[in-house]
């Protein structure tokens, strides 16, 4: 329970800096197509810039369920480094703010605060993807397996670099956990 409220608190102050930071957000190119439907699911953190809401979690997944009102349910799991196996849950929800932009979430936690999530790139069988925010902040490497060949998370990375992210603090995240 400590760690449920610690990792809502920090998600708190991570969203408010988010929301703080948009005027220095650039343009970032994101996915054409993108089906809500096909992205639905279990996504495994295979790595990330650091941010303060994640700080000593492992074993993050997110799980995506499309809603009938057409918002999209998130479900944040984790398990705080070198704890017991009780995983950290928070719920939210995300949504397509413009259809011309369908790649172009905003996702909230804590109502009224919102953050960006934008998919910058994302296979065709929708088994990874890279998600980003226009202020260069946040960045996630997704698949829907525990597992990602490092070269080609290597190479996810230098699409990053190249759109303005900071690459050089990247971290995996351990997924070695018993869900």
């Amino acid at each position: 329970m400590r760690n449920l409220i610690k990792f809502k608190a920090i998600i708190v102050i991570a969203l408010m800096a988010v929301i703080s930071s948009c005027s220095e957000s650039k343009s970032l190119e994101t996915v054409k197509n993108f089906d809500v439907k096909k992205y639905q699911g279990v996504w495994y953190e295979i790595g990330k810039l650091p941010n303060r809401f994640e700080e000593g979690l492992e074993c993050v997944t997110a799980e995506y369920t499309l809603l009938d009102n057409g918002d999209i349910k998130v479900v944040n799991k984790g398990r705080a480094e070198g704890e017991s196996e009780e995983m950290d849950i928070i719920e939210g929800k995300a949504w397509v703010p413009d259809s011309e932009y369908p790649a172009q979430l905003k996702v909230e936690f804590f109502w009224p605060f919102s953050g960006d999530y934008y998919i910058i790139q994302l296979d065709q069988e929708y088994q990874w993807a890279l998600v980003g925010s226009p202020n260069r902040k946040f960045l996630w490497v997704l698949s829907k397996d525990k597992n990602m060949d490092e070269k080609f998370v290597n190479k996810l990375l230098q699409k990053a670099s190249a759109s303005g992210f900071d690459i050089s603090k990247f971290e995996y995240v351990n997924q070695e956990c018993q869900n």
